[in-house]
């Protein structure tokens, strides 16, 4: 079996903490252990990880009440304490294995707006490239109702969307997804695969999760549609199973699976399609229309001889032939004003011009549809 080339990992804080009320130092050890053995086949890992208030909540000896939990600014100031103190801990450990991290702190906002999603994209991607294991969580000291994802599972889909990764692993304090509440139902069964996400699994998903967690299965199962609507597969798994990330990762069949219902090329088109495109328009010479059109090249700045419209970086542009034909679509790594003091120009003198550069295209083939 091929291994996916990149995964996501969520965290849950009942998995950080193995129920407890402190961070579990042996299991996040192990956890170092096998992200290491992936990383020397090659695979690429990023990590969701909640546990910041846990941590916080371990340094302030503050107890997991339902009424500390509710206490918005009670959580804010514990995440605010423990993000500093998880991430030393993270460090620390995965140093064992000479394993560098990095951290990203991220609001819906940053995946909503183009540009801020396009920088945490090249940053992420970068990191995964130069072996580097990110590790993201929601903001939850400055994050607030209006902006926040409102959990770990969801940013976890996002995050996976953002990246391309093949595999979403959400691993957490049950074994996976039943056709009734384990809890209170003993004769539940699991189910091990979802094929699709019909009516049937929402109303199977239940309610809140642990005291410790915000989430629970109904928002697993929304991240799994989310992931799998954007050409991610996505396992539900027992975090504590023994080497249960590199089981799933060989193929072994382990939790609940829910396969990718479209690939990451489909999604892709239909995001870029689908992206309301404003009066932007870049016309290119004929060379650059047979460089995209036939083989598959990016877009630089030395074929493009006309831009019209205002739009940012990140925002959808239309990319029209020297005839006047829309030939394709794509985000843009620039902005209007710059590709106008740009175009024309080699890759190479972009920073010169610029004093900077985001890369040396200005649209991407990853980020483009020809039409």
């Amino acid at each position: 079996m091929q291994l996916p080339t990149r995964i996501v990992i969520k965290l849950g804080t009942s998995v950080l903490t193995a129920g407890s009320n402190r961070l579990h130092r042996p299991y996040m050890v192990d956890l170092a252990r096998q992200v290491a053995l992936l990383r020397e086949q090659a695979v690429q890992v990023l990590l969701v990880s909640s546990g910041a208030v846990a941590a916080g909540r371990e340094r302030m000896a503050e107890p997991p009440t339902p009424r500390a939990r509710a206490n918005v600014p009670l959580r804010q100031m514990l995440a605010a304490v423990g993000q500093s103190r998880l991430m030393h801990l993270y460090e620390q450990l995965f140093e064992i294995y000479n394993l560098q991290v990095a951290q990203a702190l991220l609001t819906r906002d940053d995946l909503r707006d183009r540009r801020r999603y396009l920088n945490a994209r090249n940053t992420l991607s970068l990191c995964l490239e130069r072996g580097i294991v990110p590790i993201i969580n929601e903001n939850d000291a400055v994050a607030t109702t209006e902006i926040r994802v409102g959990d770990n599972d969801n940013l976890s889909a996002l995050v996976a969307g953002l990246i391309d990764a093949d595999l979403l692993l959400i691993l957490t304090d049950i074994t996976g997804l039943f056709d009734a509440d384990p809890r209170t139902h003993p004769e539940a069964r699991l189910i091990t695969e979802v094929p699709s996400i019909d009516e049937q699994i929402w109303a199977i998903a239940g309610g809140a999760g642990s005291t410790q967690g915000t989430g629970g299965m109904r928002t697993k199962i929304q991240a799994a549609d989310l992931a799998t609507r954007a050409g991610t597969t996505v396992v539900i798994a027992a975090g504590h199973e023994p080497n249960v990330i590199l089981r799933i990762v060989a193929g072994e069949s382990i939790g609940t699976r829910f396969p990718a219902t479209v690939s990451h090329l489909d999604s892709r088109k239909r995001w870029i399609l689908a992206e309301t495109a404003r009066q932007s328009r870049l016309t290119i010479d004929a060379g650059a229309a047979a460089a995209l059109m036939r083989q598959g090249r990016s877009l630089l700045p030395a074929g493009i001889t006309a831009v019209e419209g205002d739009f940012d970086r990140g925002q959808t542009v239309r990319i029209y032939a020297p005839d006047g034909r829309e030939i394709a679509r794509g985000l843009t790594q620039y902005r209007a004003s710059d590709i106008r003091t740009i175009q024309g120009l080699r890759s190479a003198q972009i920073t010169e011009v610029l004093g900077y550069d985001y890369g040396p295209e200005i649209v991407h083939r990853d980020d483009m549809v020809v039409l």
